[in-house]
């Protein structure tokens, strides 16, 4: 099996499919670490509708999905934030695909995406809980950071030059 991963339309049906499971994985563990539940269905709806990706469409940002022997398995975005930084959003590979490659994968095309809209720096933040994810950017080169934005759940920052 090899992993492939190519261009996207946000509102495509695989990346509608890939987005909810990746808010509903982000949700849920914030929600049972710092509540003891699940993300409340309602709630749920709600947030995923409330940001459909649009601001990873061309030309000013990229929708990215892996696949793994031509499955749907990850996705990641990007979008260009000013003419030379921009912004690594949704990194996201399914848990049943996890530990093949696709995350690296997917982060490096998306820094391939950035570059070919003119980037020359990327940023992206996290949270604490988000373990995996925080030692993935380490070992891709991106160094924690000051705060850049002021999203609410964020807790870590990092950044990275793309040369």
């Amino acid at each position: 099996m090899t992993w492939t991963v190519t261009p996207e339309p946000y509102d495509s049906p695989v990346a509608a499919a890939l987005w909810r499971a990746y808010y509903t994985e982000v949700s849920d563990r914030w929600y049972l670490l710092y509540e003891g539940r699940r993300t409340d269905p309602d709630e749920l709806e709600r947030e995923i509708a409330a940001q459909p990706g649009a601001d990873l469409a061309p030309p000013r940002g990229e929708l990215l999905v892996a696949r793994y022997g031509g499955e749907p398995a990850g996705t990641a975005g990007v979008r260009l934030l000013d003419g030379a930084t921009a912004e690594l959003k949704r990194v996201f590979v399914q848990p049943s695909m996890r530990g093949r490659g696709g995350a690296p994968l997917l982060v490096g095309a998306a820094e391939d995406a950035a570059r070919a809209l003119g980037a020359t720096r990327m940023i992206l933040d996290t949270r604490s809980d988000l373990v995996e994810a925080r030692v993935l950017y380490d070992r891709l080169g991106y160094a924690e950071t000051e705060r850049h934005n002021d999203d609410p759940y964020a807790e870590h920052w990092f950044t990275k030059r793309l040369v």
